[in-house]
């Protein structure tokens, strides 16, 4: 695969816009906290951007299809831009929640830089095409909670204003840097098509990949309820503040990146692919149970060790998995199918999450996140046993 100069365009537009994300990913349930906000109420703030986000994505990724990238790309990055400038600027809680709400009303940046990937890549580099987009997220992720949680001590505009900052520069290599693939625009007729609802029910009637989708679904459930009210929970349990939650996420983000980037495929090779699934669920399982008892931070580095260490393990298999479950014919709609699951997840998390900690105690959303992942190891332990007695 040759370094071309879009493909390096792609990774700056990615990286800039994981970067602006994960800047705010520190602060944002404590800013929400200065206007009297309760967990509950950030958790609606959370699932909001995502709510928004799952009805708008499909719609422009399809839009893009027929109107161009740039254009949708442009769009969706100036919907952030604005997002942002609204977040830094806020005095009241519904400026907090206005910024999510517009930022994920056309927020379908990284659908669209994926479909930008996959007209510039053959189907024989698309894999790896498409490790850039892991890539970039990792590598944003890496250094975004830290900037955001370190400049939070400044005043929570601040990083959001760097944030909106991040957005803009992206918008300008869009603009004048980025090549149109999409050479002949066609107008485009919207209808119920394009949200793609039979997926559901034409996927999981199928016996030999709904048990695949339902695990993914039980994973990437209990990864949003956990990630979206760590913040939280980190504050309540530890008595964190954004700087050291967002140090911790930078930690992290390097454990994901060790692995994912190095760690993995030496693993595969020497353990397999399903003893790896195994010690990935039991490794959320250990820490998210474990989350509900510590109160020292020299003990939550446990738990920020083999989170991302199941999470980094079981997200590449189970997709794998799904992967070979359905015809070459089928790989797009199967894998748009759990990124659809994985939009619902960003929905539902953050609601009982901010609803577990709101009525109950902060370990609690721990204690939920393993009980809901511990569900997808006894269907795959169910499935392991079904195959040996066939």
């Amino acid at each position: 695969m040759n370094l071309r100069k879009e493909y390096v365009t792609i990774f700056i537009i990615l990286v800039t816009e994981v970067l602006g994300f994960s800047l705010i990913l520190p602060f944002l349930p404590f800013y929400a906290q200065q206007f009297g906000a309760t967990p509950l109420i950030i958790g609606l703030i959370a699932a909001s951007f995502s709510f928004f986000q799952f009805w708008s994505a499909p719609v422009l990724g399809r839009l893009s299809d027929h109107y161009g990238r740039k254009p949708m790309l442009l769009l969706s990055h100036f919907s952030t831009f604005v997002g942002f400038v609204i977040l830094g600027f806020a005095n009241s809680l519904w400026m907090i929640f206005l910024s999510r709400i517009v930022d994920g009303l056309f927020g379908a940046n990284y659908t669209i830089a994926q479909a930008y990937l996959s007209d510039i890549s053959s189907k024989r580099d698309r894999a790896k095409v498409f490790g850039l987009s892991g890539a970039a997220f990792g590598f944003g992720f890496l250094i975004g909670p830290g900037i955001g949680g370190y400049l939070s001590q400044f005043g929570f505009g601040v990083p959001s204003f760097m944030a909106a900052g991040v957005s803009l520069i992206t918008i300008l290599i869009v603009a004048f840097v980025l090549p149109e693939t999409i050479k002949r625009p066609k107008g485009l007729k919207f209808n119920g098509k394009m949200f793609h609802f039979g997926d559901f029910r034409d996927f999981f009637s199928k016996p030999k990949i709904s048990c695949k989708l339902w695990q993914w679904a039980t994973f990437i459930l209990a990864h949003v309820i956990w990630v979206s009210m760590f913040a939280l929970y980190a504050e309540k349990q530890l008595g964190f503040g954004p700087v050291e939650i967002g140090y911790f996420m930078t930690y992290i983000g390097f454990i994901s990146i060790l692995l994912r980037g190095v760690a993995l495929p030496k693993l595969i090779d020497r353990f397999g692919e399903r003893r790896l699934s195994y010690v990935g669920f039991f490794s959320i399982i250990v820490a998210m149970v474990s989350s509900a008892f510590i109160t020292t931070w020299q003990m939550a580095f446990v738990i920020v060790t083999l989170f991302p260490l199941g999470g980094g393990l079981l997200r590449p298999l189970i997709l794998g998995e799904i992967s070979r479950g359905v015809s070459p014919k089928k790989q797009g709609s199967v894998m748009g199918f759990a990124n659809s699951l994985g939009s619902i997840a960003q929905i539902v998390g953050p609601l009982v999450g901010g609803f577990m900690i709101n009525y109950f105690f902060p370990g609690s959303v721990g204690l939920l996140a393993a009980a809901v992942v511990s569900i997808g190891l006894f269907l795959m332990i169910k499935e392991d046993r079904g195959i040996a007695s066939s």
